[in-house]
């Protein structure tokens, strides 16, 4: 009978499910008290609220993860990390094919669903190169910051438990740290930032970009090969975002917070905060700190997010693109987009309004309803609201403040942010129906 109505749920449905269900693993196991340090309660809702945040690899925290959790519960903790940031679809093509089980239609729509794929071809092949990559760069991250630790911790055990916990927050841009104060400890070490921000932009820039680079290092003949439009475009927004958001901070900052730093202190500060805010959730300084508008300048790019099919949450960078190069294209009195001698399909072009459209309301909503519940400032409310959405996980400092329904709007944004808006509307669309007739067409005046 369950397995009847599980198969009258749509692919959207079913991937939300499954989200929905791990949520509340998540929630269970990190409530239970052998996972806590002693004498520490943890509140259902904050439970809710830290499952969510891990599963949506989004890094808000209504307690801190160090006081809060012992070493059994942060290597749980570490899992669902993993688990949220690689994708359920990921691990459950890995456990899939330990068992034998063969990968037949149903799961190949629940894995193209899930990595937001277009095609059926390669998708087994590509969930083992995702889970092959993602733990060979979290591997390597752990041995060099634990190697590199060494000299702050006093045991190697210590060491490597940080680096190994630091290494799977940055790579999943989950935002989680176990020092209690991100990385503001390590504002001055450039060794420990570089890496955190290698791991970063890895995780953030999209898995097929990754797979792309590492066919592209490995092709003998490196001249004929070709990128993918998708690699081409998400790769140029990215970084571009990353350049557009270090030049801003650097300019809007020189003569406050930087008033006082030297050259390369602000450039470290500007560059790190600016590709954390793509979705890495880390700061080597209290942003309170930051101006207003820096904070609205981080806010933005937390709102544009990561890359399509990786770790983060946004409208994602190819959104962003497509929308800006529409309104330039159709500035200049064109009918279609060429970008990298090919041209974006009309149907991408209309997602990426809807997208773009539908996340603006919902963000507003939530800061609506946040401004009536929280007695925070505006440019709180809205910092927050955005690192909701765009799963980044970077904070004023009023998450533990907020109220039990605060909270529960955060939570709702985190996993809209997680399963993507596209999969939120395909969730309440309901399934498709062919329109059997047509009213004539009539314009309307536009602008």
């Amino acid at each position: 009978m369950k397995s009847r109505k599980l198969s009258r749920l749509s692919t959207v449905q079913l991937i939300v499910l499954f989200y929905f269900t791990a949520v509340c693993i998540s929630t269970f196991l990190l409530w239970l008290p052998i996972f806590h340090q002693p004498g520490v309660e943890l509140h259902f809702v904050d439970a809710l609220f830290t499952a969510v945040s891990a599963i949506s690899v989004t890094g808000l925290t209504v307690v801190s993860t160090a006081d809060t959790f012992n070493t059994p519960g942060v290597f749980v903790l570490a899992f669902i990390l993993q688990f949220g940031g690689i994708g359920i679809m990921a691990l459950g093509t890995f456990i899939w094919l330990m068992f034998g089980k063969k990968i037949g239609f149903r799961e190949r729509q629940l894995i193209m669903t899930d990595q937001n794929q277009s095609t059926f071809s390669g998708l087994v092949k590509l969930m083992k190169e995702i889970l092959t990559l993602i733990i060979a760069i979290e591997m390597v991250g752990a041995v060099i910051l634990g190697i590199y630790f060494l000299r702050y911790f006093p045991s190697w055990q210590d060491a490597f438990f940080q680096g190994f916990f630091a290494s799977v927050s940055a790579t999943t841009n989950a935002g989680f740290d176990i020092t209690g104060q991100s990385l503001i400890p390590f504002a001055n070490d450039y060794f420990v930032q570089t890496v955190h921000m290698i791991l970063l932009v890895l995780g953030a820039i999209g898995f097929p970009v990754l797979i792309e680079v590492k066919e592209f290092l490995f092709h003998r003949q490196k001249r004929q090969y070709r990128f993918s439009l998708f690699t081409k475009l998400t790769t140029v927004t990215f970084f571009l975002l990353v350049l557009f958001g270090t030049c801003s901070i650097l300019l809007i900052e020189s003569h406050r917070f930087f008033a006082n730093k030297t050259w390369h202190e602000s450039l470290f500060y500007a560059l790190f905060q600016s590709i954390s805010s793509r979705n890495g959730g880390l700061a080597t300084m209290d942003v309170h700190e930051f101006s207003e508008p820096t904070l609205l300048v981080l806010s933005a790019l937390m709102f544009i997010g990561a890359s399509p099919s990786s770790v983060g949450g946004g409208i994602r960078t190819t959104t962003f693109a497509i929308i800006v190069l529409t309104i330039f294209f159709y500035a200049k009195g064109k009918d279609s987009i060429k970008v990298f001698q090919r041209e974006i399909h009309h149907e991408d072009i209309l997602k990426s309004f809807i997208v773009f459209g539908t996340a603006s309301i919902l963000c507003f909503l939530a800061v609506l309803l946040l401004s009536f519940s929280e007695p925070f400032t505006m440019i709180e409310i809205v910092f927050e609201v955005c690192s909701a959405f765009g799963t980044t996980g970077l904070s004023m400092g009023i998450t533990s403040q907020l109220s039990t329904f605060g909270k529960l709007v955060i939570i709702v944004l985190m996993f809209i942010g997680r399963i993507g808006i596209l999969s939120f509307l395909f969730l309440i669309r309901g399934n498709n129906q062919k329109e059997t007739y047509h009213y004539p067409k009539e314009r309307v005046i536009i602008g």
